[in-house]
């Protein structure tokens, strides 16, 4: 068995680039001012923003080559900062942070441009992890895998996602009544 510390022939290196300013964004400030100190001990250069605006003024000014976003922020959504890094630096390396995920806005993550996709609480051992990564590195399996419900749970709010928040839509594409969908939207994710 291949270890994650060793590189297969096959798998090319990823680009890491050289230069360590890093682009925090996430509206908790004692996480952020912990996370921004234990990066900076690891020799990152780094920018701190807790709105969606002051993300992209950021991104867009530092062309920072890493960042940690988290996915929901007070004035809107964390993809529109991981949109406009990707915008002013292609080839940054962005994790996205967050306590509501799912599995839409994790492959929306990953489609804009985003190397990970990581649930809060997360240390900064974890998130540096994730920036340095090499592209197809295998996370090791979860100690609490999902339950069966909330991968029912994932499944349908990803096609609620796919079909533009339309209950109607989703409910026809699911097979299921509409009544029925909108019951289970407005419930809590499931353990």
């Amino acid at each position: 068995m291949q270890k994650l510390t060793e590189k297969p022939e096959d798998q090319p290196a990823p680009f890491i680039p050289e230069d360590k300013t890093l682009l925090l964004v996430d509206d908790d400030a004692p996480f952020l001012t912990r996370l921004a100190r234990a990066m900076e001990a690891r020799g990152y250069e780094v920018t701190v923003a807790n709105t969606v605006k002051d993300g992209k003024a950021e991104a867009r000014a530092k062309k920072p080559g890493f960042a940690v976003v988290d996915l929901r922020l007070e004035d809107g959504n964390g993809l529109d900062v991981v949109a406009a890094i990707q915008e002013a630096r292609p080839e940054a390396r962005i994790v996205v942070l967050t306590g509501y995920g799912n599995i839409a806005t994790a492959v929306a993550a990953v489609k804009l441009g985003a190397v990970d996709y990581l649930a809060k609480p997360s240390d900064a051992d974890a998130i540096e992890a994730a920036l340095l990564a090499r592209t197809g590195d295998k996370a090791l399996p979860p100690e609490n895998p999902m339950s069966a419900d909330r991968v029912r749970w994932e499944h349908i709010q990803r096609v609620y996602e796919l079909c533009d928040r339309n209950v109607s839509e989703t409910a026809r594409r699911l097979n299921m009544h509409r009544r029925t969908l909108q019951r289970i939207l407005a419930k809590r994710a499931p353990k």
